[in-house]
């Protein structure tokens, strides 16, 4: 009876344990980090990717003989559809393509205008080797496939080093937002219905990018660096939001976690920096004669960064003005993003969603319009609070005081 037992469990064991039936090996694949998609001179597309070459990386880090050589490569294919050139890309690669590690999607600002994205998210969604939470940019200046080949030093992966580049910059500026493949899609569904997507550009020598040169200098011939966000309406592009203006975006959006200010002082320009080191910003709706209003509440803290003149910072009388000014400031900036918004008819504020949540009766009426008819001349009525949270080591500019007395 035991040797019945024992002979069953073994059979059991071999049925339940195959082992892994879909196993890839590594050395059979080939791991993509990102792809770039442009327009075709005689097909509809061009497919680049963007190659991780394990041993060059590896070695590079360590000393070795990878350090010479560069840590990815590139491919490019043509043809009409990208499940089509994916399929024809096997013809060029001696491992199978594995989009798993992939982390950027490039998009040519051409393609990007004329056809628009929503083909290229419905084949990226749809894939189930392709992870959504890849981050999605424009290419501005030049070719997806120019952007995927040039290489960047300190991070050795070009991918890695854009995503990085969104991610300090968000924090720590507030121009430019990490914008998922994902995130584009919600958006495109929403009520709003447009996205905002970070831009980047390659400046300098474009051909001294794609060579080891570029990351062997101490002063790189092509650098790859953010340029604004753009704008979608109806799957395309259709506007660029630079500047002060992109950043009054993402302060509307609440999506700030530090930046900066500038206001004069003393009949100076830009004589006081405050150091915004947090905000919150609620947008809220009410019916104002029937229609949609809106009203923007901002409350910021910060230091003093910077003083280019001599002020008394333990002065309460000072520092009232300090936040005062700041608070203007920041209020004019605010009100002239959605100046330009509501110009360009593009809701990237997502003040839709707002009204949609608030008063779901009068969206319904007006959500065909919104964007063309209703948004540019919807009422905003924005508050702003500042407040000086510290003045730094020094209250008084010691330095400054010195040489205003001797001057």
């Amino acid at each position: 009876m035991k040797r019945i037992v024992k002979i069953v469990l073994l059979l059991a064991a071999i049925v339940l344990l195959q082992g892994c039936w879909d196993k890839r090996e590594l050395t059979d694949l080939l791991l993509i980090t990102a792809i770039g998609i442009d327009k075709g001179k005689d097909t509809d597309y061009e497919l680049s990717y963007q190659i991780v070459n394990p041993i060059n990386v590896t070695g590079g880090l360590q000393g070795g003989q990878g350090g010479d050589r560069p840590p990815i490569s590139s491919y490019s294919v043509t043809g009409n559809n990208l499940t089509e050139m994916s399929r024809h890309a096997s013809a060029k690669m001696s491992r199978e393509i594995y989009y798993s590690h992939t982390n950027l999607v490039v998009v040519d600002e051409k393609l990007a205008k004329e056809e628009g994205l929503i083909k290229i998210l419905d084949v990226l969604d749809r894939d189930t080797d392709f992870r959504t939470t890849a981050t999605i940019i424009i290419s501005r200046g030049q070719k997806a496939k120019t952007f995927i080949r040039t290489l960047t030093p300190i991070d050795k992966i070009p991918s890695n080093k854009v995503n990085k580049t969104l991610q300090f910059t968000e924090e720590h500026l507030g121009e430019h937002m990490k914008t998922s493949v994902q995130d584009v899609i919600k958006c495109l569904t929403s009520k709003a219905k447009h996205p905002i997507i970070s831009s980047f550009k390659v400046t300098g020598n474009k051909e001294k990018g794609e060579k080891m040169e570029n990351v062997q200098s101490t002063s790189p011939e092509a650098i790859v660096e953010a340029d604004g966000l753009a704008v979608i309406k109806e799957g395309k592009l259709v506007n660029w939001l630079e500047g002060k203006t992109a950043r009054g975006v993402l302060w509307l959006r609440n999506k700030i976690s530090r930046t900066y200010l500038t206001i004069p002082m003393n009949h100076e320009r830009d004589a006081v920096t405050f150091d915004v080191i947090r905000q919150k910003t609620k947008i809220g709706s009410h019916l104002k004669n029937g229609k949609p209003a809106i009203s923007v509440d901002v409350a910021m803290e910060g230091d003093i960064g910077e003083t280019t003149v001599p002020i008394h910072l333990d002065d309460p009388k000072v520092l009232s003005d300090i936040e005062r000014k700041v608070a203007k400031e920041l209020k004019n900036e605010l009100q002239n993003t959605i100046d330009i918004v509501k110009r360009n008819k593009t809701d990237v504020l997502q003040f839709g969603d707002v009204v949609y949540r608030t008063h779901p009766e009068v969206w319904k009426k007006m959500e065909g319009e919104w964007s063309n008819r209703y948004f540019p001349d919807t009422d905003v009525d924005i508050t702003v609070n500042a407040y000086v949270r510290r003045t730094g080591l020094r209250n008084n500019p010691n330095i400054l005081n010195h040489h205003e007395g001797r001057s």
